[in-house]
């Protein structure tokens, strides 16, 4: 692609990174056939070539308004059209740029930005999240029905394991909304490593891995929360533990893009590529131990067939850190029957806070995928991240679960 960058912008590091983009891009049209939101719309700006095109013009010095940041703002940045570019075009990195400028130029409402401000300030926090949610609960009932159907139910975490002297120690993420909202997943996790001989332990301090306020261009507190993180995990990486377990593929994306986003940070710099390098999907480190883990499915008696379940794997699993087909393995190996889904490969609509900014497309592609989903008639639906298991289960009744669960209960013969 020809490209004639404007001076604002043609002699800065954002630039040539955007232009070398640019030039990648063949414009194809291969990405739309698998673009979610083009898929639904149908119009040609709401597909990555259509946002390229937009984000070239910026770039070039053409006028913006506000419908060049509503065909921004409607992308799900699920990088389903990276998987299928040819040319492997880094639209992601390209659709950071421009929306960053097009959040300088073209100014938001009132609603728009008080709704901004408190998806960045208060969902990150967890002594604010968590009693919000225990207020929505109490007030569900009165809440108009489209608002009702966020509010989740009450989820009890099982007991962690008791703290073990195993030689392996490694650190999970609490995060910001996983540990209110699902908090037997860490609980799960930590169950089924440990009786892989790892300790699993949460960090104090650690918090939310920033990716919330990353993505709603928050750009300074995105980057003091990564910071957070790392002075929270850095004394027990030097102190021995061996890695770092993501059970929210969504968190793990983020925290595995810690070297770039503070690549020109002198004091961070070497520790948050560090940390990138060490962070691990809680289904890589599972697969890692998996003669270890079949000799536990077999003492647990998973000779037995168990339910059939339909996996959703997260964006951020599979386009944004490439793992695919390792959740399925896992499963199938713990004697669970795995049924297929269409199209398994389009976004959900969870997408961190694009339920609440974009609620209609959300809602489609929530349908969508619940009717791929329980089209086999499964027992139960499974995924790898907390915005997609509950914004599923806000949409139907067959029960959404974290995967580690299922394994953790096979591990306790349960079937």
């Amino acid at each position: 692609m020809e490209t004639h960058l404007a001076d604002f912008i043609k002699d800065t590091a954002e630039g040539r990174e955007a232009d070398a983009i640019l030039r990648a891009c063949v414009h194809c049209g291969f990405c739309n056939a698998t673009c979610p939101t083009f898929q639904l719309l149908g119009d040609e700006l709401d597909g990555p070539r259509g946002r390229i095109y937009l984000i070239k013009q910026l770039l070039e010095g053409r006028p913006v308004s506000e419908k060049t940041q509503c065909h921004l703002d409607r992308c799900l940045s699920c990088r389903s059209c990276e998987t299928t570019c040819p040319s492997g075009v880094n639209y992601y990195r390209l659709l950071v740029i421009g929306r960053g400028l097009v959040e300088q130029r073209v100014p938001r409402s009132l609603a728009a930005r008080a709704t901004r401000l408190l998806l960045t300030e208060a969902v990150p926090r967890r002594w604010i999240f968590a009693p919000s949610v225990r207020v929505g609960r109490l007030l569900r009932a009165c809440l108009p029905a489209k608002l009702a159907e966020k509010v989740p139910d009450i989820v009890t975490a099982k007991p962690w394991p008791r703290p073990a002297a195993h030689r392996r120690r490694m650190i999970v993420l609490a995060g910001c909304v996983q540990s209110t909202l699902t908090p037997n997943t860490n609980a799960a996790a930590a169950r089924v490593l440990d009786r892989l001989g790892i300790a699993l332990f949460e960090a104090p301090g650690a918090g939310c891995c920033g990716a919330m306020r990353h993505h709603l261009h928050a750009k300074a507190p995105a980057l003091d929360d990564i910071r957070r993180v790392i002075d929270a995990w850095w004394p027990h990486l030097e102190n021995g533990v061996e890695g770092v377990v993501m059970t929210a593929s969504g968190c793990g994306a983020h925290v595995r893009d810690y070297g770039v986003l503070l690549r020109h940070d002198p004091a961070y710099a070497e520790k948050a590529a560090r940390i990138a390098a060490m962070t691990r999907d809680v289904s890589e480190v599972l697969a890692s131990e998996q003669e270890a883990l079949s000799r536990l499915l077999r003492e647990s008696g998973t000779d037995r067939a168990g339910r059939r379940v339909a996996f959703h794997s997260p964006c951020t699993l599979q386009h944004w850190q490439q793992i695919r087909g390792v959740v399925e393995g896992l499963l199938a190996a713990a004697g669970y029957r795995i049924v297929p889904i269409a199209d398994a490969h389009l976004c959900c609509g969870s997408a961190g806070s694009y339920s609440i900014s974009q609620p209609l497309l959300a809602r489609q592609l929530r349908d969508n995928k619940l009717a791929a989903m329980t089209a086999s008639a499964p027992d139960v639906l499974v995924t790898a991240n907390v915005g997609c298991q509950t914004h599923l289960q806000s949409g139907g009744t067959t029960p959404v679960r974290h995967w580690i669960e299922l394994i953790d209960e096979r591990l306790n013969g349960v079937c």
